[in-house]
């Protein structure tokens, strides 16, 4: 994918700093009862693993993503789970799972083509009466503009970030994330980085329409415990 955030690349290394699999027990949960009474899992877009971390204990779970350092990072945090490298736009494993996941790398379709062909290979993997998931961070009429902070230290070293999310245009269908990252190994002097993330912003309605475009059925958008809205949807 064009323009990937260092994050992904060659800060992949921190990524558990900024976002410790720990902090994900209770989406995971969430997740888990959408797609209860089912057997084998596809993540799409899985990063670091996190999700994996907590449902791997319930689902047989199998994780593409499309940086080749996430998925490093998920082989350690995961090594029981089956690891495949691919865009979830254009990934094809030859096989269907009962269900098919993506979080938040959901935000990283940015126009209804990328939109269409994620769910798309969605649909192409979830066998018939199976269900996808998609967890994505906002819709058009959700989104909040806002300012959080945080983050972790381990092995000698620690992260701490600032995370302004904006939408500098409202007609067209992408926000902005600008992250400062504040890496600090040892007792060596802060070193900051800023990371800008752009992401995908579409109306419910656009979800639905793309949904059913894609080959799936009864698509149904729900609210999550955290003020967001969630897609779950047939094949």
């Amino acid at each position: 994918m064009v323009d990937v955030p260092r994050l992904y690349r060659d800060l992949a290394g921190w990524f558990h700093l900024l976002t410790p699999p720990e902090n994900y027990a209770e989406e995971a949960e969430f997740a888990r009862r959408l797609l209860a009474e089912t057997n084998t899992v596809l993540e799409l877009g899985a990063g670091g693993g996190n999700n994996a971390f907590h449902l791997k204990a319930h689902f047989k779970m199998t994780l593409t993503d499309a940086s080749g350092a996430m998925l490093d990072n998920s082989r350690r945090l995961n090594p029981e789970c089956e690891h495949v490298a691919g865009d979830m736009r254009s990934l094809r494993l030859g096989r269907q799972f009962d269900a098919v996941f993506i979080h938040d790398a959901i935000v990283y379709m940015r126009t209804d083509d990328d939109l269409r062909a994620a769910l798309r290979t969605a649909a192409d993997h979830c066998r018939p009466g199976g269900r996808v998931l998609v967890m994505p961070d906002y819709l058009k009429e959700t989104f909040r503009a806002g300012v959080h902070h945080g983050g972790a230290d381990g092995d000698g070293r620690g992260l701490r970030y600032l995370e302004w999310t904006f939408d500098p245009d409202p007609s067209d269908t992408v926000y902005t994330v600008d992250f400062a990252y504040m890496l600090r190994e040892g007792a060596g002097p802060v070193r900051v980085v800023h990371d800008e993330h752009i992401c995908g912003l579409f109306s419910r309605d656009v979800w639905l329409r793309i949904l059913g475009e894609a080959g799936l059925r009864k698509p149904q958008c729900l609210p999550d415990e955290w003020g967001r809205e969630v897609f779950l949807a047939e094949k």
